[in-house]
């Protein structure tokens, strides 16, 4: 009776949405709970070797996998509780490790290895982002209307590309022989290597997610600027207001929404950082919480599994999302009413 109550109150469709939204998100906090192992038989497997009056055998106790009737591998389900994410983050490992002052063993750690340049590369590309499309905005706002239309074009191309062909078209660039390898070795008459070390890499994803995401910002904010007050720019030029005053004391207040709505759109989205650890080839040096969940669900030699273990990740990820938009949301929430 109550779920009708409810979804009398928000209306059908936005209530179907939300139930089509929590299933999944339902399905994998529930498996973070439980993990599901195949049943295994101890049997007696005798080894005979040819020898040169008689064989020589030798008896050993295998564990093989219990099939049913059909040859399917038969599998169990047990409650593990907190026993998934105590494994993903390996809470003891990490204390040893921070209290020892070894930053290494620390890193070696993939769970915090993975956290660590997450939140890096979301927070230090975040202002890139918004200064770069800000940036471009105003330049196609300032260009003159016969070429505006050229140039918001080449502005957009960065964001029309796929990201995993962008990623690897960047690691093409960089990679052993590439152009702008061959260029900078020239430069600078020395052999370069921009994938033997995790920093330089990350360095090369970071520009390239800037180079991906802020043409989206400069549309937005591009079309923000079609709805700032020219009456009050017009007073500021009269006032002597110089072009960096009227951007900061006029236009950014204008765009603060836009602003946000970028930074939530952009934290969102660089926190599930994924494509660049594909397209980079990183995983040696540098992986995220993604792919770390990712590789969780890549079966092992045997076929298995750790669907727990990779549901407990996906569960701290958008954990971490979630706390990153706490600012913008409270922040959106006094905007909205303060509006009222």
């Amino acid at each position: 009776m109550k779920f009708k109550t409810f979804a009398a109150f928000i209306g059908p469709s936005v209530f179907m949405m939300l139930l089509f939204i929590a299933f999944p998100l339902v399905s994998v906090f529930q498996q973070s709970f439980y993990i599901t192992q195949p049943i295994y038989d101890l049997v007696e497997v005798e080894t005979c070797t040819p020898g040169f009056l008689t064989q020589t055998c030798v008896t050993e106790t295998q564990s093989v996998p219990k099939l049913d009737e059909e040859g399917a591998i038969i599998t169990q389900t047990e409650f593990v509780g907190l026993q998934s994410y105590r494994n993903v983050l390996e809470l003891g490992r990490a204390w040893d490790a921070v209290s020892s002052g070894s930053w290494a063993a620390f890193q070696a750690i993939d769970f915090w290895k993975a956290l660590r340049f997450t939140l890096s590369f979301t927070l230090i590309t975040l202002p890139l982002v918004i200064g770069a499309g800000l940036a471009i905005a105003v330049m196609i706002n300032s260009a003159a209307k016969s070429v505006r239309g050229p140039v918001i074009f080449i502005s957009l191309l960065p964001f029309i590309i796929t990201p995993v062909i962008g990623a690897l078209a960047i690691n093409w660039l960089f990679r052993g022989d590439g152009i702008l390898t061959a260029a900078m070795e020239w430069y600078l008459q020395r052999d370069i290597a921009m994938f033997a070390q995790a920093w330089t890499i990350e360095i090369l994803m970071m520009f390239y997610r800037v180079w991906h995401v802020a043409p989206f910002a400069a549309i937005v904010f591009y079309a923000g600027l079609q709805t700032v007050n020219q009456d009050s720019l017009e007073s500021a030029i009269i006032d002597g207001a110089s072009r960096w005053q009227r951007l900061k004391y006029i236009v950014i207040p204008h765009l603060m929404p836009l602003i946000v709505f970028i930074s939530m759109i952009h934290l969102m989205d660089s926190y599930r950082v994924f494509e660049e650890i594909v397209g980079f080839s990183s995983q040696g040096h540098v992986i995220s919480l993604q792919w770390l969940t990712y590789d969780f669900l890549v079966p092992d030699q045997a076929g298995n599994r750790s669907i727990s273990r990779a549901s407990a990740s996906a569960m701290l990820t958008m954990i971490g999302i979630a706390l990153l938009l706490v600012p913008l949301l409270r922040r959106t929430w006094r905007d909205h009413q303060g509006g009222h």
